[in-house]
């Protein structure tokens, strides 16, 4: 149950951590929570991609489980969504491109909270383990696309140096 949450968690730490050891990519929490995103994103979207049963994640046939009723074509669905998982983690790794792929991820994990909420009143187990509670998979959901919309605000306090600088306004300019 606290699997997704590790996956942001622990490479969140892990880029913080470096960031404090000098890599200056990582020396806010805003990007290193954003890279872990991107971290979690690869994990959960290459399931979207692997047949069940096959390790300790839930894979494809699994993930088909958990589409309502009313979606069609729910395997095409369940690749759809691998993609855009993958094109969302790699979005959010450049500065340039950080506020589109969290607004598209945002509106992705919305786009979402019904199979999650289907998944957990259905019991849609996940490789043989019992089903998400609803009270969990929903708060979880929320993380998701705060976090997300977290990466489509503007940045606070504008960098001037390292890999995610802003170039200052000229004085006199708007900013």
């Amino acid at each position: 149950m606290l699997g997704t949450l590790m996956l942001i968690a622990v490479p969140t730490l892990l880029f913080r951590l470096l960031g404090a050891l000098g890599v200056r990519r990582f020396t806010t929490w805003r990007v290193s929570v954003l890279h872990g995103l991107a971290v979690m994103l690869v994990f959960t979207a290459s399931a979207h991609f692997v047949p069940s049963a096959l390790g300790p994640m839930p894979g494809h046939h699994d993930l088909v489980a958990m589409v309502p009723p009313f979606v069609p074509f729910p395997r095409l669905a369940v690749y759809a969504t691998g993609v855009l998982e993958l094109l969302g983690a790699a979005g959010l790794v450049r500065e340039a491109t950080r506020p589109a792929a969290g607004l598209g991820l945002a509106v992705l994990f919305v786009l979402m909270l019904p199979a999650n909420v289907h998944a957990a009143v259905e019991g849609v187990p996940f490789n043989g383990e019992p089903a998400t509670p609803l009270w969990f998979r929903i708060p979880e959901q929320v993380l998701f696309i705060a976090v997300a919309l977290w990466a489509w605000l503007p940045a606070r306090g504008r960098r001037t140096t390292g890999p995610d600088a802003v170039p200052a306004p000229a004085p006199g300019a708007r900013a």
